[in-house]
């Protein structure tokens, strides 16, 4: 495969942009290859800057659930382009995107938009703090909610961590000396902690990824998130579903609907801006009004709300929501993700595949990943093969042993069936 203008691009982005890239994974570190320098998209494919072509399952991340440049979405955003990009005042399409997300979760009668999903979380976690006048936070070992300094944080040793440390240097102790830590689908932990640790009735919330994507995807256990909103409730505390991926992904109602779980505050991002920068908190009215201008809890954004993401982000779930759409995505992940578990099973391999909705994550090395202690088990080296092994047959996966892949409405069955060929090649052969 010719990348040598890839190369070159790279290396001058990294004289200028530190370590090239302006997101740390796209820098494909350990993987032995240069990165991916894009240069257009397409329905399920993305063209680099040397004219190859693959097949992507990355997506953005997720937002491109409908495909690249799919022709509804260009239309709604060129015309709102035409017409201004940027305010900085109150549009209506604010207004008409809010009211199509609060028509499908139950639990928010109000939206908060910003432009990323680290905002999002971030304005959550001090609604949150506002509205019990309680300082600490509870969240999870392995879920990632943004790079903003109080979430930002590694385990200790043991179940749970009181005094964690940060996961990045330039984040104060002090500033993580109030969020706890415990094992994702450790249930029988955070109940105990909450009827017998006095700190519990100093928790303003629980943050949870209600399906971890962070970490891969990996689905709650049964009982988990149930224990998380009956404890909560019963100190006092806001349930936070960090929904930035699941929400559209798994369903039209979100990971919440999937496991009729009400959480108290809701995070929204990727699919609600249509592949532009947005996202959202959302909640009940008596919660979400300790914003201001009513409430004392403060947040602005010069570009919340912006009117061609909230265009692109109207027309996607305009689209979305139409009969028979999940019903087909589901399908198609279904068509990937079966024979690929098969291989696995077949060859008895040291390796899964968890799926949830259109989410999955190859793992290789756990049987079985509930939490961050098992992708101790994982065999990077192998990830790395297997990466660089789909990257010359032309298929593009997520960067990272530990990332979700994503599924489209625009893959096609080709596409879906030439990638089983070559992931079960690979098994075969490797594993």
């Amino acid at each position: 495969m010719q990348r040598s203008r890839s190369e070159i691009i790279y290396q001058t982005a990294c004289s200028v942009i530190p370590g090239g890239v302006n997101s740390p994974v796209r820098a494909f570190k350990g993987l032995g290859i240069a990165p991916l320098i894009v240069e257009s998209g397409a329905g399920d494919q993305i063209c680099d800057v040397d004219g190859n072509v693959f097949i992507d399952y990355c997506l953005s991340w997720g937002p491109m659930i409908l495909g690249h440049a799919h022709p509804a979405i260009v239309k709604a955003a060129s015309e709102q382009i035409a017409m201004g990009s940027s305010f900085g005042i109150a549009t209506e399409i604010e207004q008409k995107l809010a009211s199509k997300i609060v028509q499908f979760f139950p639990s928010v009668d109000k939206i908060r938009f910003v432009s990323s999903g680290t905002e999002a979380t971030m304005t959550a976690i001090r609604i949150a703090r506002g509205y019990t006048e309680r300082p600490k936070i509870i969240k999870f070992i392995g879920n990632y909610h943004g790079h903003h300094d109080a979430l930002l944080v590694q385990a200790g040793s043991g179940a749970a961590s009181l005094n964690p440390l940060a996961t990045s240097k330039g984040v104060n102790l002090g500033v993580i000396a109030d969020t706890i830590l415990f094992h994702y689908n450790d249930t029988s932990t955070i109940r105990s902690f909450f009827r017998t640790n006095p700190q519990a009735s100093q928790v303003a919330a629980v943050i949870v990824e209600p399906v971890a994507g962070n970490m891969g995807v990996v689905p709650p256990e049964p009982g988990f998130l149930e224990t998380l909103r009956e404890e909560t409730k019963q100190v006092g505390a806001l349930l936070i579903f960090d929904e930035v991926i699941t929400g559209f992904r798994v369903g039209l109602k979100g990971a919440s609907h999937l496991y009729n779980i009400q959480p108290d505050l809701t995070c929204f991002g990727k699919v609600i801006g249509g592949g532009f920068p947005a996202a959202a908190v959302g909640g009940k009215k008596e919660i979400m009004d300790h914003l201001a201008p009513l409430g004392q809890v403060y947040q602005a954004g010069t570009l919340s709300g912006n009117p061609v993401a909230m265009r692109a982000g109207f027309e996607t779930i305009s689209l979305i929501e139409k009969p028979g759409f999940y019903e087909s995505l589901f399908a198609k992940t279904e068509r990937l993700v079966q024979p690929v578990r098969e291989a696995i099973a077949k060859k008895n391999g040291a390796g899964c595949i968890q799926c949830v909705g259109s989410l999955f994550t190859l793992f290789f090395g756990p049987k079985k990943v509930q939490s961050k202690e098992d992708l101790k088990e994982l065999n990077e080296e192998m990830f790395a093969a297997f990466f660089r092994y789909l990257f010359e047959r032309k298929i593009y996966i997520p960067p990272g042993s530990q990332e979700a892949w994503f599924l489209s409405s625009a893959h096609t069955d080709e596409h879906i069936d030439y990638t089983v060929d070559c992931i079960t090649s690979f098994i075969e052969k490797y594993l």
